[in-house]
């Protein structure tokens, strides 16, 4: 049998709840604008945004990540569609000296995030804090901590469920989170196949 790693329905809602308390005692009661990255961090987004008890505007980022060819060398790219929290100047100006939390699912090795936190800050917000769910720091490539995190995990694991998809584009509906050498949507995990109420 697979060795698996859980984490169950009811420790992730406890965890996020405790997250929405700490962030609404940092809001002080301001608006807070939350930009969340699509389409990975939706589910903890959705939990963690009403978790939260300060006025809200929410603000969506999807990415795309491809494999190009530059120069006959191959390389891994990170697009950015639907880029209004980043690019416009309108949401620039609607974030200028605003609080803004950017809420991801998973940091690795901060790339991604670094650059999208840097782009946000061009836009000279109040405060900028960064939000995940699982933070894997032994693969980090740039010095970058959360400011909040749900939990710390190996960067070995790649977890599926709630949100997250497995290397087959399912579980994302799995109310647990699911990681280990069954979680690679092969369908051998048993737990993973079945919703937890």
């Amino acid at each position: 049998m697979d060795k698996t790693t859980t984490l169950s329905a009811a420790r992730i809602a406890t965890r996020v709840k405790a997250l929405g308390r700490q962030i609404s005692r940092d809001s002080a009661g301001r608006r807070l604008d939350i930009v969340v990255t699509m389409d990975r961090s939706f589910i903890f987004a959705a939990d963690l945004i009403r978790a939260i008890d300060a006025p809200v505007v929410v603000h969506f980022v999807g990415e795309d990540i491809r494999d190009v060819e530059i120069a006959g060398n191959s390389r891994r790219e990170v697009f950015f569609a639907n880029r209004s929290a980043t690019n416009s100047a309108k949401d620039h100006a609607e974030l200028k000296g605003r609080d803004v939390l950017f809420v991801d699912s998973v940091l690795d090795s901060g790339i991604t995030q670094d650059f999208l936190l840097r782009r946000i800050g061009e836009s000279k917000p109040r405060s900028l804090r960064l939000a995940v769910l699982l933070d894997k720091t032994s693969r980090r490539r740039v010095a970058l901590e959360p400011d909040y995190f749900g939990f710390r995990t190996a960067s070995n694991l790649l977890w599926s469920g709630y949100g997250l998809a497995a290397p087959n584009g399912t579980g994302r509906n799995y109310s647990n989170l699911i990681a280990g050498s069954g979680a690679n949507g092969s369908g051998r995990t048993r737990v993973s196949g079945k919703k937890k109420r």
